[in-house]
């Protein structure tokens, strides 16, 4: 790995995906005979300004795996010293004495990046702001995508839901834009649709993308569909029909046969339940995914950090 640190998703280069991608299918085995106990001399800080329940325990999981110890904080805004007034980077200065990598989800754009700017130890963005990244999540999301369809060229992806602040689907779509032939579309209402550094982004590299209000006009068309929530409070009054970017019964009909349904979770009223026994429903699968990723990611971080 040629960074030290995990921050955003443009820092993955096609040979690293695929790096990483080979260890995780290894990691896939070392879980199946009970871990290991190769890196039972590394403690990570999961420290998470914002609760997450999937996200944290699934780099906890993959510590101990691993054979390593970890130190947890759930809501860390709440029970650290920022409450009374401490500084990010002081924190960050302090609780990388006592752990050998730091995993970092926080409320506020930007914050993996300042901590990265002072850590001596690696530090994994799990998700900074409403806007930001979530690298991790979109490398298992990408990894899922390889997984289910065999390939991650000439896929054509559908981003459904509250797309501005959706720090997955910006994310993914960083990494989507390596690949050849793909074809994205973002389905949202017009006051959540994808924001413009994404598109721009997108037009750099001449990455096909289209930009709808329903979902039911291109359900025949698209191998992935990645579904995320929304906020019906953020709705506007002419447009509060939730129905057209949910997936039910009578969507599911239109889909192919061999496309997926993606989701980071968690979900609400955007995917019925009775979708979950379709084969193409790969949500839970692609949760599962996001321990083997993570034992992957942090066993090459380790593996730099200590040839230093």
């Amino acid at each position: 790995m040629p960074f030290k640190h995990i921050l955003e998703s443009q820092q993955f280069t096609l040979p690293l995906i695929k790096e990483l991608f080979d260890r995780t299918d290894y990691m896939k085995k070392v879980v199946a005979r009970g871990g290991t106990r190769d890196y039972e001399k590394k403690i990570v800080a999961s420290l998470f300004y914002k609760p997450s329940t999937r996200t944290r325990f699934s780099f906890e999981s993959a510590t101990y795996r691993l054979g390593g110890k970890v130190l947890t904080t759930e809501q860390a805004k709440e029970f650290s010293s920022e409450i009374q007034g401490e500084m990010l980077e002081d924190t960050i200065q302090i609780i990388s004495n006592y752990c050998d990598a730091i995993v970092i989800r926080h409320h506020e754009e930007g914050a993996a990046k300042r901590a990265a700017a002072v850590s001596p130890v690696p530090i994994i963005n799990a998700g900074d702001g409403s806007g930001g990244q979530h690298p991790t999540q979109a490398l298992l999301d990408l990894y899922t995508i390889h997984n289910e369809c065999q390939t991650l060229n000439g896929l054509s992806v559908a981003f459904i839901g509250a797309l501005d602040n959706g720090r997955t689907v910006r994310s993914l779509a960083y990494l989507l834009a390596k690949y050849d032939r793909v074809k994205l579309y973002f389905v949202a209402p017009a006051e959540m649709q994808i924001k413009p550094d994404i598109l721009e982004y997108l037009d750099k590299r001449n990455v096909a993308y289209q930009l709808l209000n329903s979902v039911e006009e291109i359900l025949s068309k698209v191998d992935v569909v990645y579904q995320t929530r929304i906020d019906k409070t953020r709705l506007s009054l002419n447009d509060t029909d939730l129905s057209k970017f949910n997936i039910d019964a009578s969507m599911l009909q239109k889909m192919k046969y061999d496309a997926i349904i993606m989701h980071p979770l968690p979900r609400s009223v955007e995917i019925h339940p009775e979708i979950d026994k379709d084969p193409r429903a790969a949500y839970f699968r692609q949760a599962k995914n996001g321990l083997y990723v993570r034992m992957a990611m942090m066993s090459m971080l380790f593996d730099v950090y200590d040839s230093k």
